[in-house]
């Protein structure tokens, strides 16, 4: 298993979205949430917590992640650099590409709705992504609920 704890070894995870604040703003807070320390995330696109729906924010509540808390750290050209992983959301053509880089495309279809019950699938889609792929680099999820555990609320 790799040695995730050191600061120089930790994967950098960087989220690129251009149309939809709130699903990389989600994908960015459950990586932040549920990978601690052991993985840097970095984010273009998402817009401030308090920016993104309510519904968004009020899902997210539910599951135990205060979005205001888990706000990523901007894009740098240096954390470009840095990153090993590079995940796309709803980009299209618009997304940029950066050699060397291994890329994840999570297309995932826009809520049916506007109001928290469009929003919790989407939510859970998100979250077993961001399971798959911290178990993927070899770090364990140890916080936030286990994957089907009830939800708060």
């Amino acid at each position: 298993m790799p040695d995730t704890h050191s600061p120089a070894n930790r994967p950098s995870v960087l989220f690129v979205c251009v149309h939809n604040a709130g699903r990389s703003q989600m994908a960015a807070a459950f990586l932040a949430h549920l990978g601690a320390d052991r993985v840097e995330v970095r984010s273009a696109g998402s817009a401030p917590a308090d920016a993104v729906h309510p519904a968004v924010v009020e899902a997210m509540h539910e599951v135990g992640i205060d979005l205001s808390a888990e706000t990523p750290k901007p894009l740098t050209t240096e954390a470009v650099n840095r990153s090993d992983i590079v995940i796309t959301m709803g980009c299209g053509d618009a997304c940029p590409y950066f050699p060397g880089k291994q890329y994840r495309d999570w297309q995932l279809d826009d809520p049916a709705g506007q109001g928290i019950a469009a929003v919790r699938p989407l939510r859970d889609i998100i979250e077993q992504h961001v399971r798959a792929l911290l178990s993927e680099l070899g770090v364990e999820a140890d916080r936030g609920p286990a994957p089907g555990a009830p939800r708060m609320g």
